[in-house]
C-alpha cells in the first residue's frame, strides 16, 4: 500500500455507514488488485447473452483484469469458456472480439483445438506426446436462461441459489428466442465502484437525463432499497398485478445484497425506454402479458445490471480495466425474427440508453476527478434517493472484510 495510505482494512475499519469511501478506494492500485482477486477472480460474473453465439463455432472473447477468455458455441449446441492462451507457447488464439471459426487455431504455430477445448493437431511434437494432456484450460460457464455467466475460480462460490431465484422472473422473456440488435463498448474514466454507484441511484436523474426520464419513473423506491425493507402499497399492488398475468415481479434482495430483482413500473404512460415511451419494438421478445409490466430489474454484483420489457431487453456488463477506467458494455436484445426497419427502427431502439450511457460517463468521469483532489472527504448519502448506493457501499465492505479474514487471522 502506498505510504500515505493506510491499509485496506484500517480503512473498511474506520468506515463511515451511510458516507461515500475514503478516496484510495476509487484510486489506489493497490485496491483495484485486492478488488480484482478477492471479487472479480472469485466470483460469477456476467459475459455475454447466448443468443450472441447463435451457432456452432461462434466465439466472444472478454478480458477479466489480466486474464483473456474465449466463449465459444460447440458442435454440440453447448456453450463453454476456455482461457484464451495457447497450451504451447501461451499465446492468444482467439484476437478479435468475436468471430465463428470451425476450430480453434493458435495464429503462432497453428496447434489447433476443436470446439470443445480437445487439442486436435500439434506438429512435430515426437512420439511421447499426449494431446489429452494439453487441451486448453476450462473456465467456468453457467447459462440461466440465456444469460452467460462465468467464474475464474477453480473452485466457483454456489451459482445454483440465484440461478433458482431469477429463473422464474427470467423464464417469461424468452432470452434463448433473442438476437442481438445492437451493443456498444464505452471506457468511463472513473473507479468501477463510481459506475456501480452512480447506476444504484436517480438522484442525478432529473438534472442529468432528459431521454431517460421520458420513461424512467423519477422515484426513490424504484431505484433503491428501503433500509427496513418496506414496500409502499402502490408498487406492491404493481408487483401483484404483473405476478396475475404470469410475469414474476415481486422485490427479492438477497440474504448478502449480492443480487435483487423486482419489475418496477415506468412512468405512468410509458411501456418501453424510448422518446415517446411506446414500444419500441413490435414483434415481443418474451411472454410478459402486460404491456405496461414496466422493466424487469435485476442487479448482480459486481458485473452486470439489467433492464428486461416486455418488447426487447437490455444487459449492461461492468469490467474494471485500472483503478480509474471501467468497460461498459450495453447490449440491446430483440426477438430473433424481428426484422429492422419492419418491427423495429434501431435509432428509436437504442437512442435513449445510448444518450444516458454517454451521460453517466461523464457524470462518472467528473466524480473520479473530484475525488482525486487531496480536499475530497467522503459525504454522507441521501438516505431515501441513495439507498441504493447505500446498500451497494455495504456490500462491497462486508465482502472484501470477509475476504480479507484470514489474512487478518494470520497476522494476528
Amino acid at each position: 500500500m502506498n505510504a500515505t495510505h493506510p491499509d485496506i482494512r484500517t480503512l473498511l475499519q474506520r468506515r463511515i455507514p451511510g458516507h461515500a469511501l475514503e478516496q484510495p478506494f476509487y484510486t489506489s492500485a493497490e485496491i483495484y488488485q485486492q478488488d480484482l482477486e478477492n471479487i472479480f477472480y472469485r466470483e460469477w460474473l456476467y459475459a455475454i447473452p447466448a443468443c450472441q453465439l447463435a451457432k456452432p463455432g461462434a466465439y466472444a472473447t472478454m478480458r477479466i483484469g489480466a486474464y483473456n477468455i474465449v466463449i465459444v458455441r460447440g458442435r454440440d449446441d453447448q456453450i463453454r469458456a476456455f482461457h484464451n492462451s495457447c497450451r504451447h507457447r501461451g499465446s492468444i488464439i482467439c484476437k478479435e472480439h468475436q468471430g465463428k471459426v470451425a476450430k480453434l487455431v493458435c495464429p503462432y504455430h497453428q496447434w489447433t483445438y476443436d470446439l470443445d477445448g480437445s487439442l486436435v493437431w500439434a506438429n512435430n511434437m515426437g512420439p511421447d506426446f499426449d494431446p489429452a494432456r494439453h487441451g486448453l484450460r476450462p473456465v467456468a460457464l453457467r447459462n440461466l436462461r440465456g444469460l452467460i455467466y462465468v467464474c475464474l475460480s477453480d473452485d466457483p462460490p454456489d451459482f445454483d441459489d440465484f440461478a433458482r431465484q431469477a429463473a422464474p422472473y427470467l423464464e417469461v422473456h424468452d432470452l434463448e428466442d433473442a438476437k442481438v440488435a445492437h451493443s456498444s463498448t464505452i471506457i468511463e474514466k472513473g473507479n468501477w465502484k463510481l459506475v456501480w454507484e452512480n447506476n444504484r441511484e436517480c438522484y442525478h436523474c432529473s438534472g442529468n437525463h432528459p431521454a431517460l426520464c421520458r420513461s424512467f419513473p423519477l422515484d426513490p423506491e424504484v431505484a433503491g432499497v428501503a433500509a427496513d425493507g418496506s414496500i409502499s402499497a402502490r408498487l406492491q399492488a404493481h408487483f401483484d398485478r404483473c405476478a396475475a398475468a404470469g410475469a414474476p415481479a415481486q422485490f427479492l434482495l438477497s440474504g448478502d445484497g449480492q443480487f435483487r430483482l423486482a419489475r418496477m413500473p415506468l412512468q405512468e404512460t410509458a411501456v418501453s425506454y424510448t422518446m415517446d415511451g411506446k414500444a419500441g419494438v413490435q414483434k415481443p421478445l418474451g411472454r410478459v402479458a402486460l404491456p405496461d409490466a414496466g422493466s424487469l430489474l435485476v442487479f448482480h454484483y459486481p458485473s452486470t445490471w439489467n433492464h428486461f420489457l416486455p418488447d426487447h431487453s437490455l444487459t449492461f456488463r461492468v469490467m474494471p480495466i485500472s483503478p480509474t477506467e471501467t468497460e461498459v458494455t450495453t447490449t440491446w436484445l430483440v426477438h430473433k425474427d424481428a426484422v429492422e426497419g419492419v418491427d423495429y427502427d434501431l435509432k428509436r431502439l437504442t437512442e435513449v440508453w445510448i444518450a444516458t450511457n454517454d451521460e453517466d460517463r461523464e457524470i462518472v468521469e467528473t466524480n473520479q476527478q473530484g475525488i482525486l483532489s487531496p480536499a475530497y472527504v467522503p459525504g454522507p448519502y441521501a438516505p431515501d434517493w441513495e439507498s441504493g448506493v447505500i446498500q451497494f457501499i455495504d456490500w462491497y465492505a462486508a465482502w472484501m472484510e470477509r475476504a480479507l479474514i484470514p489474512e487478518r487471522m494470520a497476522a494476528e
